[in-house]
């Protein structure tokens, strides 16, 4: 047979059974161990088996890839470069099986939650927390946005679920009601009202209230309004085109006050205080809910609604 002939001879025939990973897995596993035999007992097969997976793996790669003796196989300078290969294409093959198997049981995959609160301290803060030590390998992403913007995320698929103080954003999404927070007012710390346990709505009358113009701005200046129904009774309210930190440094420079919600206070500011705010019934409260689309197959969101399930079974009253 001619040189020629004998490369010719070696190359797979038309139709035959294409190289699996079982081949690459066996031939691995001869380099591995440098035997055929003690190879086919880590394998838990027969020598015969993992001997003749691997002749057809040397004719389906047209080369030899090991030199046997009676001391056991060693790699060719072929072989070499299969294995090496054949390594990399199974470590991909492992990587993309735990990928699905994560991804599948939301183990790993993203989620994007959406809010119009802080998460400086409370609940919201705890429960991402707590999410991410439980799948430490889900991209946690947050988006900060007005109701209506955030709306608009959940509708088009941009945010996976939106977590908000007051009513349900909408009918057409799925809600799950959670916690309640308290309604605080902000003041410096030289503001005569700042001496007191707890302030009362009334006492507001002669105050400059800032409000950021970005929510819960909005909601927080409707709730003034029905606590206070009298025109007369009203403070003055400035409306700030800026963030809710921002109005917390104006506060700080004395500027006025403003009211904000229990989870505001992990943020310290210099020469700020919190009181809470009452009226005639008590601490006044504001409840958040879960809002997200029925048709959101996303497993990470799953996983995100059993724990809010799990650490909120009902609305918080105390």
């Amino acid at each position: 047979m001619t040189e020629i002939e004998s490369k010719v001879s070696c190359r797979p025939a038309v139709g035959m059974t294409a190289i699996s990973l079982q081949h690459l897995r066996f031939a691995v596993a001869a380099g591995d161990f440098g035997s055929l035999r003690r190879a086919a007992d880590a394998l838990s097969i027969r020598h015969s088996v993992l001997s003749r997976s691997i002749g057809q793996f040397e004719h389906l790669v047209g080369a030899a890839l090991f030199e046997r003796s009676s001391k056991g196989v060693a790699p060719t300078l072929a072989g070499r470069g299969v294995l090496r290969i054949a390594r990399l294409i199974l470590d991909q093959v492992d990587a993309l099986i735990e990928t699905g198997r994560s991804n599948g049981g939301g183990e790993a995959g993203r989620i994007s939650i959406g809010f119009c609160t802080s998460i400086s301290a409370g609940n919201l803060r705890a429960t991402l927390v707590e999410f991410k030590r439980r799948f430490p390998q889900v991209e946690l992403a947050t988006v900060e946005r007005s109701r209506i913007r955030l709306m608009n995320a959940l509708r088009n698929g941009a945010v996976d679920i939106i977590i908000s103080p007051g009513r349900p954003l909408s009918v057409e999404n799925r809600t799950l009601s959670l916690w309640s927070e308290r309604i605080l007012v902000s003041l410096p710390d030289d503001h005569p009202l700042a001496v007191r346990e707890a302030v009362y709505w009334t006492d507001l009358r002669k105050e400059t209230v800032l409000l950021s113009q970005y929510d819960p701005g909005r909601e927080f200046e409707d709730l003034l309004v029905s606590k206070l129904v009298v025109p007369e009774d009203r403070p003055k309210i400035e409306r700030h085109d800026v963030s809710r930190g921002i109005i917390k440094s104006l506060i700080s420079m004395g500027l006025g006050v403003s009211i904000v919600m229990e989870s505001d206070i992990g943020a310290n500011f210099a020469k700020l205080v919190y009181r809470e705010l009452r009226d005639g019934m008590g601490t006044t409260r504001v409840d958040f809910s879960a809002n997200w689309r029925a048709d959101n197959e996303n497993p990470a969101l799953d996983n995100f609604l059993k724990l809010l399930a799990e650490r909120y079974p009902s609305p918080a009253r105390d």
